[in-house]
């Protein structure tokens, strides 16, 4: 699960310091649809590197924006980056 903040962050709900007065529900945004949205993008991603080669597992985080569309944070390193550069720039 996760909250937003007021200034459209995004707080893990799990073993995160969380303000709860800083936390801005909207009624009827469905957050878990963005939120499931965005890990299977984050996984079909990573599905596609893999197979180009290109390790990634674990580099990605699914959150949702305050209007409930998914997010995926993308955490990688220098050489992973340097990796899908490659693959885009060669075309695959």
């Amino acid at each position: 699960m996760f909250m937003h903040s007021a200034d459209g962050g995004a707080f893990e709900g799990i073993g995160a310091e969380i303000d709860p007065d800083a936390v801005v529900w909207v009624r009827g945004v469905d957050y878990v649809a963005g939120w499931r949205e965005a890990r299977e993008a984050a996984a079909e991603l990573e599905a596609a590197l893999a197979a180009a080669g290109v390790e990634v597992e674990g580099a990605s985080a699914a959150r949702t924006r305050g209007d409930g569309s998914g997010v995926v944070r993308l955490v990688w390193s220098a050489a992973t980056v340097r990796a899908v550069a490659r693959l885009i720039r060669d075309g695959g």
